[in-house]
C-alpha cells in the first residue's frame, strides 16, 4: 500500500463516526448510510491530493461530509425520517431517552442546511469552525442557530 493510501486509511478510522453521524441525520435507511458513507469516502479520496491544510482535516471531512450528503439530498429528493436500524441508541424508555429522540425527530423536520448547523453545534463545534465549515461569517452562524432554535421550540409547543 502507497503511503499516501496508509494516511487517508488512517484518517478514515479516526473519523469514521463523525462521517456516520452526519449520514445518519441525513437518512433512516442502512443501506442508504453505507451508500452516503461510500460516496463521502470517494469524494474525500478524489479531494485528498489537493487537500492543503489551510483548514483542520477534521474541518475538511465535515465540509466534504455535509456537502455530499446535501447534494445527494437534492439529487434524490429525500424524505428524511430518524433512522430505523437495529441498534436504536434512543430505545430507552426513561423522560431523558424520550426527550432525545423527540429533539432528534424535529431535528430530522429541519431543512438540509438547518440541520446540518445544528448538528454540528450539538458536536460541539465552535461558531468559527462551523462558519468555516460552511462557508459563513460566525455572526451568521450565531444567527441561524438563534432561527433554528426557535423552529425547534415552535415544534415541540406544536407536538
Amino acid at each position: 500500500m502507497e503511503e499516501k493510501e496508509k494516511e487517508f486509511a488512517q484518517i478514515v478510522r479516526e473519523h469514521k463516526r463523525r462521517i456516520y453521524t452526519v449520514c445518519y441525520m441525513f437518512s433512516k435507511d442502512a443501506d442508504e448510510v453505507a451508500d452516503l458513507f461510500q460516496e463521502i469516502l470517494i469524494n474525500m479520496w478524489k479531494g485528498f491530493s489537493s487537500f492543503r491544510s489551510e483548514s483542520s482535516i477534521s474541518t475538511w471531512i465535515w465540509r466534504i461530509s455535509l456537502n455530499t450528503c446535501i447534494n445527494t439530498g437534492k439529487r434524490r429528493k429525500l424524505e428524511t425520517i430518524p433512522l430505523d436500524v437495529n441498534i436504536n441508541p434512543y430505545e430507552d424508555v426513561d423522560e431523558e431517552g424520550l426527550q432525545v429522540r423527540q429533539l432528534y425527530d424535529r431535528i430530522n423536520r429541519l431543512g438540509l442546511i438547518d440541520r446540518s448547523i445544528i448538528l454540528m453545534w450539538l458536536e460541539n463545534l465552535s461558531y468559527e469552525e462551523i462558519g468555516e465549515i460552511l462557508g459563513i461569517s460566525v455572526k451568521n452562524v450565531s444567527v441561524k442557530l438563534v432561527r433554528i432554535r426557535e423552529k425547534l421550540r415552535q415544534m415541540s409547543k406544536s407536538n
